[in-house]
């Protein structure tokens, strides 16, 4: 019994630890705490290790607080997919496809 021991404290130390790092992810999880903290965890891990990975999240970070240009109030309206700085075809999804006429004799039959 004597060298079971040693084990069961091991096992009994390591449980616990493992129960207060879930306990601690799920109060993290509950508060909303972990997306800004885990974010400049990973940015610092990408800067030391992978520079390229960190230039990507300084450039992606410049994109998401960039604002689209707003048109002055005297300028006239255009659609969405007229507008400079748009991609080809955002505005509309639809091809242009010609109709099909009715044939309206075939209806009073």
């Amino acid at each position: 019994m004597d060298e079971l021991l040693p084990f069961l404290v091991f096992a009994g130390a390591l449980a616990a630890v493992l129960g207060s790092f879930f306990w601690l992810a799920s109060r993290v999880r509950r508060r909303g705490l972990a997306g800004a903290a885990m974010q400049a965890a990973m940015a610092s891990y990408d800067e030391a290790f992978r520079v390229t990975a960190h230039d990507s999240y300084y450039e992606i970070q410049a994109q998401v607080e960039r604002q689209a240009p707003m048109a002055a109030p005297d300028d006239p309206w255009r659609p969405l997919r007229d507008r400079p700085g748009s991609r080809p075809g955002a505005g509309s999804t639809r091809t242009r496809t010609p109709r099909r006429r009715r044939r309206w004799r075939a209806l009073g039959r």
